[in-house]
């Protein structure tokens, strides 16, 4: 799973908003999917530009990254490049487009988890579920330093 971090985290919920509110969701637009949403938060390319960019090789979101290289120099891997720098993995693009991350899912109750991937208020509750995960991950790593306490005085 992705590593947690505070731009990863407000990335999703970004693209989870404008996914909510926007009336171009396309589930079959690489760019205007449930990656291609992300991606523009992340790699700060419009949905023209991504989908452009994915139309110079074959397949959608998952076929995409199965066949990423980081060294080909094609468009399309330097925007998953962008986006596993800043801190995704392969495996999170490909159940980000169908939904799929087992961890994610069992945040919701049983009767809830069989998602649609292309549709927007599933993709919404899924992202804003994936967000809160990591931020929960997040937190956990997080440590404060002691204090200690002299004759009722922090110090």
């Amino acid at each position: 799973m992705a590593k947690a971090n505070l731009n990863l985290i407000e990335a999703i919920r970004k693209a989870a908003q404008k996914i909510k509110n926007s009336k171009h969701y396309q589930w079959g637009h690489m760019g205007s999917c449930n990656c291609g949403h992300l991606a523009q938060e992340i790699t700060k390319l419009s949905k023209s530009q991504i989908h452009e960019y994915a139309m110079r090789k074959y397949g959608d979101w998952t076929e995409q990254c199965m066949d990423y290289c980081p060294t080909s120099r094609y468009p399309m891997d330097l925007v998953i490049s962008t986006m596993l720098d800043a801190g995704l993995d392969i495996d999170d693009l490909k159940n980000l487009e169908r939904l799929s991350d087992r961890e994610v899912l069992k945040t919701f109750p049983i009767e809830e988890r069989n998602l649609r991937h292309n549709v927007k208020q599933d993709v919404v509750k899924y992202m804003m579920a994936w967000a809160k995960l990591l931020e929960e991950q997040l937190i956990q790593h997080i440590s404060l330093p002691s204090v200690q306490i002299k004759d009722g005085v922090t110090g």
